[in-house]
């Protein structure tokens, strides 16, 4: 059973980062770090059924709160048999939690490759969308994501990508 959990806190009022959720997976999103890796694709804008995904994990949009929260649930031919969520708490009027929850259980050659290849590439893009988060909405990130050893070896493995 996977449940991988990653959260920041931004000094920023919910209504800014909402609109970055709301752009994710459309062209000029601001949110994905498609600087860095494959670019997440929607075949429209973010809303109930919205298809798509990233490189050579595919998702749609399965339940979407405008501007709060959005929950894609995996194809099964991705191997990962669950969902991924991307949500948006104020803690008060200037602060947010921002929130990423990826829920499943693997299957197939999954088991094997999530792992050893999938979650560390997983925990780096998500810690790189955070930082877009932060930098979008403050004009700084107070502790930049690095990418550890692995990483870095994953994507050389990968052609940079």
């Amino acid at each position: 059973m996977i449940r991988n959990v990653h959260e920041r806190v931004i000094n920023a009022p919910l209504e800014s980062l909402g609109v970055l959720l709301d752009a994710l997976g459309q062209k000029g999103d601001r949110l994905w770090p498609s600087r860095y890796w494959p670019p997440m694709v929607l075949d429209r804008p973010l809303a109930l059924g919205a298809d798509g995904g990233h490189d050579d994990i595919h998702y749609y949009v399965s339940e979407y709160e405008p501007g709060q929260r959005v929950r894609f649930t995996f194809h099964p031919r991705t191997g990962i048999i669950g969902a991924h969520e991307l949500s948006l708490d104020a803690l008060d009027e200037e602060r947010t939690r921002i929130r990423h929850v990826l829920i499943g259980r693997t299957r197939g050659a999954m088991r094997v490759m999530f792992p050893v290849m999938v979650e560390p590439l997983h925990d780096a893009v998500v810690e790189d969308l955070f930082d877009n988060a932060e930098r979008e909405t403050t004009g700084s990130v107070a502790r930049p994501a690095t990418w550890g050893p692995r990483v870095r070896l994953l994507r050389r493995l990968a052609g940079g990508r």
